[in-house]
This record gives C-alpha cells, structure tokens and sequence, in this order.
C-alpha cells in the first residue's frame, strides 16, 4: 500500500454508491484527502455504459479524475486545487487479520472495508473516515472501529423543519373585511404582522378571526397579500384548504414550478393532472412521468413483453389518476372526448423519465410523480431540462422512499424544497389530510 504523508487531515475513504451518487463528490471535502480503493474503480467499470443516471455519473468521476491526474497517478497522489486535499487511489495487497476473521466471503464491500483498515493502521496519528450511503456497510464499518459516515453535501439539515409553503396567521376583524373591499387585494403592511413572520414568494395563506379567515397567496412582486378563491380544475374541486391552495398554484401560469408533497391519498397526483387537463390549451403538450424504481431490485428485463408493456406496471398509477377524471364524464361529453383525443393525439404522453435526458421541452406541461425517489442530481437534470413557456409539477412522499440509497433527508424533492424556497416563479404546499377514503386515511395515520 502506497504511504500516505503525515499531518492533521482527515483521510475519507469512497465507496462506490457515493461516486455513483454524486460523480464529483471527490472534490466536497474541502482541505482533507480522499483515497479511492482501486476495487471501486473496477466496480465503476461495470457502470460505464447505460443511460441510467448512475451510469453518467460513473463516466463524469472518471473524466473528472482523468483531467486532475494528467499521465500518472503516483506515490504523492494529485492535487485537487489550492485550498483542497490530494486524491489517492490506493491497491491494498494485504488482508487485515481482524477482517479476516469477521467475514469470510471475499466482496467489493468487504474489499473497501479493509483498505480503510489498513490506512488506519498506517496511519494513527490520522482521522480515517469511510463514507458510504449503505447502511449496512457502515454498521460493519462501525462493528470494526472505523468511522463511517453517510454522504450528506446533499442533504437536507433537519427534514422536520422543511418548508411548508403555508402559514396560519390570527389577524385583526377589519383586515378580513379589507381583502373583499380592496378587491382582494391588500398590502402586507396592513396586516400588522408579527416582526418575526417571514413571508416567501408565492407562499399561501389562512388568515382568521375567530371563526371568520379568509385564503391569501403573498405576491412578492408587489409586496402585498392575494385573495384566494376556491378553484376548479377539469371538473375536479379542491376538498381542503391544502388542496385549494396546490391548485391555485398548479392553475397559475406564471408559477413555472410547483412542488406538492404529502403522503398517500392527499390528492397531489390528481389535481396536477386535472390541472394540466384544465390548462392543456395554453401548452403544447402535457408530459406525465416518474421515476422506475425496480419491484423487488429486480431490473426491467425480467418483465415479459416489450418496453411499453415493461413501463406498464409502473405507469398505472398515472392511468388510475386519469381514470378518476374520465369517469366523472359520460362518454359523449366533451371534456371525456377531448381527453380520449389528446391520448389518441399524443398531446397527454405517460413516459417513464429515463427518455428525458438530453430533450428540451418547450411549452410543456410537465407532471413528475414519485420525485421522492429522485436524486438531487437527476432532480436537476429534469428541471433544466424546461425550455420556454414550460411548467413543471413535481408530487410526492418524503417519508415513502423506494430508492435504496435515499432517505428523507438526502431525496431530490426534500433538497429541491429547500433550495427552492422564496423563488419568484416557485410554489409549494405540503398537503396533509387524506382526501382519498376514510381507511385510506386511518391507515396511514395508524399503521
């Protein structure tokens, strides 16, 4: 193993899933050193080719090594800037005895497992830190003594305190009798508010009076509070204040994105979609999409059929959510015949969003269910896909992750509320009550 210089910087240790994660994660460790064991760079081989977002961020890691190492990556390691650390990519040739002894079958983990061991041992007077989004491998790191932690540059510092997108305010009798004088309209210094309310674009409100409120949406814009009315979509009409503010939201042209989180049953994917229904005419085309989380880790190939029929089980909670809307109509009106003919027409597309990278959508209406199981990367990915006159809506359960290396904290929908919180063209409502059954709601409160 190559010797590694003294001195107080800590030395972090990469797993795989971290680089297929983030694939310029190396450079997030400010003054520290980052050692790469060389069996992660034959993982990455495996990952090199596909469309898969873990795939590109394979190949972004190796260019980006690549371009820092020039011709030869020797014994001094290479420097990854001025006022960052060196990066190593370390052969172990020795198996520690302690490791030995603990696990008996020869794996990538286990391979990785050792390699920070040894640079422990080499190492004393260093700070060895093995950084992993599996948790089970950093309990067996734990289990030997070595520090381990989860990669978190991307995460959310304290989920519990995410932003709502909604405030309950007490307020004097006359300022709810000024938003009907004013025409619905009245500045926030009328209001007399608290010095310690912090108002965000675009953020709604209930303002009320004993038992008199009234629903507002703060415009930043001109720095004054909006009457809210109880909107309709498509034949579908909001059954709480929650869902009356998200279709606010969703029916604003001017809001290019909305985020609604909640857990099952709150309505998200359904008033985004009679939404964009309701819309259809001010856009070109309206794009439905989530992302494929293999059932049971298995991968799509074992599905029979081809890719249509693969995206089927996937896809239907989409078709559900459009088959609530159609049946409020009979077969001759309308709004079900024009909803058949956009279907027909290929003006409402249901696509799973691995056919996103790399398009431009312009003057799209684009709904993205599931963004819980969204990386913080592929979250970026699909937002900058959005070309002119697009909107996009994204829905989902913080708390309901199906990605293996995702949690509440470290999910794309979590890290895009947070970071997205007071832009002018940005809404967001955190629905709450279950509007889908009575059981519905007492199962996921109970169980």
């Amino acid at each position: 193993m190559i010797q590694l210089p003294l001195g107080g910087k800590k030395l972090f240790v990469l797993d795989t899933n971290v680089i297929l994660h983030d694939g310029e994660c190396f450079l997030n460790f400010d003054e520290h050193d980052v050692v790469i064991p060389m069996v992660v760079l034959e993982e990455l081989d495996k990952f090199k080719k596909g469309n898969q977002n873990r795939n590109l961020q394979a190949r972004r890691f190796l260019r980006k090594v690549d371009a820092y190492s020039d011709d030869v990556l020797n014994e001094d390691g290479v420097s990854l800037g001025e006022q960052s650390g060196r990066l190593w990519i370390v052969l172990t040739d020795q198996l520690n005895q302690k490791l030995g002894r603990a696990f008996l079958q020869d794996c990538p983990d286990h391979r990785i497992l050792n390699t920070a061991l040894l640079l422990q041992q080499k190492h004393p007077d260093r700070k060895v830190i093995l950084i992993t989004k599996d948790t089970n491998l950093r309990l067996k790191a734990r289990g030997l003594k070595i520090i381990a932690q989860d990669y978190t540059t991307d995460k959310v510092d304290d989920v519990t305190q995410l932003y709502r997108g909604t405030q309950i305010l007490e307020t004097a009798p006359q300022a709810i009798d000024d938003f009907y004088a004013n025409g619905g309209t009245i500045d926030v210094e009328q209001m007399s508010l608290a010095d310690n309310i912090e108002l965000h674009a675009n953020e709604f409100f209930v303002f009320r009076n004993g038992s008199r409120s009234t629903l507002a949406t703060y415009n930043a814009g001109v720095h004054s509070f909006c009457r809210v009315e109880k909107p309709n979509a498509y034949g579908i009409q909001p059954k709480n204040v929650e869902q009356t503010f998200a279709l606010q939201a969703l029916l604003d042209d001017s809001i290019k994105l909305v985020t609604l989180a909640g857990k099952a049953g709150t309505g998200k994917t359904l008033l985004a979609l009679a939404a964009a229904l309701e819309r259809n005419n001010s856009y070109q085309q309206v794009l439905m999409g989530r992302p494929i989380v293999p059932l049971s880790n298995r991968d799509l190939g074992y599905l029979p059929g081809d890719i249509d029929a693969k995206m089927d089980p996937y896809m239907q909670p989409l078709y559900d959510n459009l088959k609530v809307i159609q049946n409020q109509f009979a077969t001759t009106d309308p709004r079900q015949i024009g909803i058949r003919s956009m279907l027909e027409n290929e003006k409402l597309v249901l696509t799973p969003l691995s056919y996103i990278r790399g398009r431009s959508l312009q003057n799209v209406y684009f709904i993205v269910d599931e963004a819980q199981n969204l990386t913080p990367h592929e979250m970026k990915t699909i937002i900058t896909r959005a070309g002119e006159g697009t909107k996009i809506v994204l829905t989902g359960d913080i708390h309901q992750i199906d990605h293996p290396y995702l949690d509440t904290e470290s999910n794309g929908l979590s890290f895009l509320i947070s970071r997205m919180k007071g832009q002018d063209i940005y809404a967001h409502v955190m629905l709450e009550k279950g509007e889908r059954s009575a059981l519905a709601d007492l199962a996921s409160q109970v169980l």
